[in-house]
Formats: structure tokens, sequence, C-alpha cells
């Protein structure tokens, strides 16, 4: 079974379905209206919708209102990355039409077709038969892989991220991403903040990175375990595929996984669930790459920025304009993540 919830439009998220529509009208060439709507739960930045017709079933996606953090709920990069993907082997919905004329329903939004496909987020996939979990990372490494071999130039996205320094940046971005949405000193973080930029590792040539890979962001085929889909390409960028790698694999460092159904201590051969380390040699076999040096860099690295993530998820919560109710759930979630990865920091520092 799926774990797509749908809910009524939240009070704080509602827009004038009359807009939407007309605006469909004019810019969607098989629409064919009414719709009704519904929201999906569980995203913590975008709010996302589903259009229903009589006919075909569109996703709205757009930026939450109130003030937003510089450079944050970026849904026309979203729109540009995955219309450039389009007729490559990462599979992704297709693009309809982008709306950066805020007058239309106060925000930035686009329109993509609706993928059908079963979501996912509990990682010891216990829904799936033992036989199949296996087959679904594997899919992901390929996936992943997939992403990162494609040439940014030959889809038209050579200007989707600054040149250089790719690390260097996304850490200066999300240490001003936090301490903006700072709600209590956390000593990890800070420390982090030093350190970080003092180990960075060797530049490598950029490749267009997802930002959030995750099993929560893909879609699965409805009766095989492959993915049909990759969602969320908000803090996509072009830079180090390394990123995505760590970030996939923080699930086997708690990060997201105590939750029920999370692989974090579990008995992963009984589960049917690689291990980490076949994780990484799957992605590298199918990149076509070796090992990975001084890997430990890219865990802690991701622990920091999801930290910082999550931190302005928290603090939206406390505004009032979260894009999910679960906002407040967060709290300390941060400091958790940080901490965790500064002891990953004092483990490496003495080995």
């Amino acid at each position: 079974m799926s774990e797509v919830e749908l809910t009524p439009i939240r009070p704080d998220h509602e827009f004038d379905v009359n807009r939407i529509d007309q605006y469909m009208q004019e810019h969607v060439s098989d629409y064919r209206g009414p719709f009704t709507v519904q929201q999906f739960e569980g995203g913590q930045s975008n709010p996302t919708f589903l259009l229903e017709t009589a006919s075909r079933r569109y996703v709205m996606r757009k930026q939450p209102p109130g003030e937003l953090l510089p450079s944050a709920h970026a849904v026309d990069r979203e729109y540009r990355v995955m219309a450039a993907l389009q007729e490559t082997d990462v599979p992704v919905p297709e693009m309809l039409a982008l709306c950066e004329d805020t007058n239309v329903i106060g925000t930035k939004f686009y329109i993509m077709s609706m993928v059908e496909g079963r979501l996912y987020t509990k990682t010891a996939l216990p829904n799936l038969p033992k036989a199949e979990r296996r087959d679904v990372y594997q899919d992901m490494a390929r996936i992943l892989a997939c992403l990162h071999k494609v040439d940014p130039i030959a889809v038209g996205l050579e200007s989707f991220g600054r040149p250089g320094n790719y690390f260097a940046r996304q850490v200066s971005r999300w240490s001003r991403q936090y301490q903006a949405s700072e709600t209590e000193t956390i000593d990890a973080m800070n420390r982090l903040i030093e350190w970080l930029p003092a180990h960075l590792p060797t530049e490598t040539p950029p490749v267009i990175v997802h930002g959030d890979f995750r099993l929560g962001n893909v879609l699965l085929d409805e009766s095989e375990p492959k993915v049909v889909a990759v969602l969320d390409w908000e803090l996509s960028t072009l830079g180090d595929g390394l990123a995505d790698l760590g970030y996939w694999c923080l699930e086997y460092y708690g990060e997201r996984s105590e939750k029920p159904g999370g692989i974090t201590g579990a008995d992963l051969d009984s589960i049917g669930i690689p291990n980490e380390r076949d994780v990484i040699q799957s992605y590298c076999r199918f990149c076509g790459r070796d090992e990975i040096e001084n890997w430990i860099f890219y865990v802690i690295y991701n622990l920091f920025r999801s930290a910082g993530i999550i931190q302005g998820v928290y603090k939206r919560g406390l505004d009032g304009n979260a894009s999910s109710e679960m906002a407040l759930e967060y709290e300390g979630v941060a400091r958790k993540r940080s901490e965790l990865a500064w002891q990953l920091v004092e483990d490496y520092a003495t080995n």
C-alpha cells in the first residue's frame, strides 16, 4: 500500500481556484475543467496539490505564503530542471506550465502531470515483499548514477549553478540559512560552521545534483520494484554528486530512520535491505567510478545541511506558514542532527 496522504486544502494555503482554472485553460493544452483539489500531506517546503478533472489528474506545486528566506522555495528552478531532464534516462513528471506572475494566486507555481505510482517513506519498506526491497535500492542507485552522468550542457543547464567551489558555497549557504532561522544556540552547529570550510574535498567536474534524493522523493512503478519518477527538485543545482549519495545514506545514521519502519539498527540482511557499503558500491558501479575517499566528510556535511534545512522548517512552523502541520514536531531535531555530525567529526579525528 502506498503512503500517499491527501487532505483538504489547509487554511493557510488556500488559493483562488477560479484563477487556477482560468490559467490552465490558457496555458495547459489538453486541460478541460473544472477540477477538484486536495493537498498532499507530508511535504515540508512547497505546498503540493492534486488537481483532478473528469479525464486527467494534474499536480500543482507552489511557494508557501509569507516571507521567504533568500533562495528558498525555488519552484521555478524545480520546473526548469525537470523540464531539462524530460528526454534523459532520469524519470520525471511531464512539465506543463510555470507561472512566475505572483498576481495570479499570490505566489509562483507550476503545473505538471500526475505520475501514477507508489510512494513509500518507511525505509525498511515493510509493505513490500522482502525479495523486492533490494531491487528498489538497486534501482535508486542506478537512477542516481543516471542523473550524475547527464551532461548539464547537453540539456541546457550549464548555468544552473555557479562554477567551482561547490561545497564551500553550500556550507556558506546553509550556514546563513540556519542562522536566519535560529531559535536557540546549538554549539554543535557553530562548531560545524567552523570545521567544514577547513575540510573540503577536492573539486570535481560539476554534475546535476538533486539535493534531496531519498526514498520519500521517488515514486515506484505500481507493480514492479523500479523507480518511475524522481520528485521534489527544489534544492537541485550543479555540484558534486557525492553530496546526493551522502544525503541518501543518512538513513543508516538514524537521521531520518528512527521512526517505525526505519532501517537504523535493523538486521538488514534479514529484511532484504542492502547496507551502506552495498549502496555505495552499486552507485560506483553504475557510475563507472572507483571507491570514494574520505566518505565520512559527505555524511558529516549532509547531517549539517539537513540540520539547517529542518531548522528552517521548524521556524516556519513557529511562524505559522509551514507546508505541513508536522513542522512543529521537528523541535530539537536540528540539535540532534548537528550533535551527531559533531560526534562523527570527533570520531574521525581520533581514528
